[in-house]
This record gives structure tokens, sequence and C-alpha cells, in this order.
């Protein structure tokens, strides 16, 4: 499939970008290889990193870009490096995923920076709590923020929790591109809940590659749109979460599947789902990067096998 690239000076733009073909061994030396990875090698550049970085789905193509960011995600260590990638769809006005990484370098070395905190004035300035995003098109982005008034929370996708280690990536996590409207019962309880969860399950692994997002791509899977006009947006019905772990040379994968409107238990168990059936949700291919005998494995465990992995379940 062709390539439409357009590169910005903090981020890498891809269009219509497909998953890589089904000899991985390129990925797997990028980001599974047993052996320690120095920071320096986490970062992961050029327009091919939808095509070997293991926290991609496969992109949905048509109106959609994918606005890959690069900041300082950890103080301490003062470099450069991979934030985390939003596919937007430009004519949807919203955006599918937002995926990225974890593992002790930028999660968990160094201090815990304040969360941003600003005026939301909905403005989308640079200096308000919800920032447009510099790094979409300016023909993509809002003129003024839908959220505002709207009784629905700017719910973060890459959470602001997840990127405490630099001023920058925490900041970024505020862009509009990565939110999605939450109910706030939702968005400050289970959700909030997930969150940690996924949080704990990080210091299990070397990495853990992480997408999530809401439903936006049929009617049935939209509670209602916020806004008006060429920038009304779709108020998701269900949110999900894709996990894959890794440690040493092995892999691990769960999800979650949870309506915002009509969730009942509080038990995160009872929302937790393989792959495979979370893909028929979503009708997203997640983590096809991975060697085919690998991702089948992984995404097609049973749920009693997960519940042995995943050892929270108990």
């Amino acid at each position: 499939m062709k390539q439409l690239i357009r590169l910005f000076s903090a981020i890498t733009l891809l269009v219509f970008v497909a998953c890589g073909d089904d000899d991985n061994s390129y990925n797997l030396k990028k980001d599974t290889d047993p052996a320690p990875v120095q920071p320096d090698a986490r970062q992961d550049g050029g327009p091919d990193i939808a095509k070997y970085s293991l926290e991609f789905p496969a992109l949905k193509g048509g109106n959609s870009v994918v606005v890959v960011h690069y900041g300082t995600v950890n103080d301490k260590l003062g470099k450069k490096d991979y934030n985390y990638s939003v596919e937007w769809d430009t004519n949807i006005h919203a955006q599918r995923w937002s995926c990225y990484k974890m593992y002790a370098d930028n999660y968990k070395t160094g201090s815990q920076v304040s969360r941003y905190n600003a005026t939301n004035d909905g403005t989308l300035s640079a200096q308000c709590q919800y920032p447009n995003d510099p790094d979409l098109p300016s023909q993509y982005r809002f003129t003024k923020d839908p959220y505002k008034g709207s009784g629905f929370d700017h719910g973060h996708i890459c959470p602001s929790a997840d990127r405490q280690r630099a001023t920058e990536a925490n900041y970024q996590t505020f862009y509009i591109t990565n939110m999605q409207p939450q109910n706030n019962p939702f968005n400050a309880g289970i959700w909030a809940d997930m969150e940690s969860q996924v949080r704990t399950w990080a210091n299990n692994f070397d990495t853990l590659y992480v997408c999530k997002g809401g439903t936006i791509d049929k009617s049935e899977w939209i509670l209602k749109y916020l806004g008006s006009g060429d920038y009304k947006i779709p108020v998701p019905k269900y949110f999900f979460m894709a996990l894959l772990g890794k440690k040493g040379a092995n892999f691990k994968a769960t999800g979650f599947w949870i309506a915002q409107d009509s969730y009942s238990s509080t038990a995160l168990k009872s929302y937790a789902c393989n792959i495979q059936s979370l893909e028929k949700n979503t009708g997203i291919d997640f983590f096809c990067n991975l060697p085919d005998n690998i991702e089948n494995e992984v995404e097609t465990i049973s749920f009693s096998k997960m519940e042995t992995e995943w050892t929270w379940f108990k």
C-alpha cells in the first residue's frame, strides 16, 4: 500500500499506512529483544513506525491520519523520545485510538512531575487546559472546544498519569486529539480503575504495549454528538483497552470492553476479554506487527488461561 508522509519538527504524520508484512523478524529486533534495551534504542523514528512498533494496530486508512508525538518523556534522562500516537479520523472529527509503550525508563525512573494544569477556557490555545494538537495539520483542527459546556469530561486516552516523568510528555497528553467524551462517573470511576490497573501491570513486564480508544465507526456505537457543523464529535458508547506485555522473549495479551452508559459491576474482570473478542467488537486488528504465530497464540487465549497469566483476576 502506498504511503503519504509528512514530516514535522516534533512528529511524524502517517497517512494510510498498513501493518508490516508477515515476515516480522525486524519487528522483534526493534522492540522485543530479551537483552536489556538502552534509552537511545527506545527512540522509534521515521515514517515506518506503524509497521514495526508493536502497540500499533492496523490503520483504518481512508480519511484517517496518524500523528506520532515525540518529546522529553523523562526529565531525569533528558532525551527526546517517542511519547504516543493517535489515529485521527478527519471526517468523523474524532480519534479512533491512542497507542503507546510503558517501560521502566520512561514510566518509573526519576521524579514524578506535576499534572499539567491551566484554565479551561475552551479556546484550545497552547496555554489552555486542552490545547489543539499543534502536530495535526491546521485544516483538521477545531476552532473551539466542542466539550466545553457539554456536560462530558475530556476523557484522556493516553492518561496523564502514564506520562508523569516529564513536563513535556505530560503536557502532550492534554492535546484535544488524545480525548474522547466520557461522562464523569465513568471517567473518574471504572475507567480510572482500569487505567490504574494498567499501571500496576506495567511493573510486571519489560515493556507493556497499550492501545485504547472509544467506538466511532458505527451509529449503534455512538451515544450522541457534541458540537455542531463541521466539528461535531461523537460520544462513544463503548471503550476498549488492548494490552500486550513482553517479558524476555515471552508475550501475554488481554483486553477490556465496556459500555460507558450501561455498565453495572465495578469488578474489572467483568469487562475483560481476549484480543480476538476485542477485535470482533471493535473491527480493529490489534498487535498486527507480531509474527503471525505469536499473534494468534496470544490473541486467542482462553479466559481461564488469561485469568492465570494476568494474576489480578484472582
